[in-house]
């Protein structure tokens, strides 16, 4: 795994949210150490923060 810290404004598109609502079901929100289980590979995660990059 890795961590990685992302624009806030990434919150708000559809894409991110999707990723957020999968996390939410496969993980919950609730991690001692803070940070946020993403379940998708670390190469859909990189694309999909490089797409959001260009809006």
């Amino acid at each position: 795994m890795k961590r990685s810290m992302i624009p806030v404004s990434y919150l708000n598109q559809p894409l991110f949210q999707d990723l957020l609502s999968r996390a939410e079901e496969e993980f919950g929100y609730d991690h001692p150490m803070g940070g946020l289980t993403i379940p998708c590979s670390e190469d859909v995660f990189q694309h999909i923060t490089s797409c959001l990059s260009g809006l």
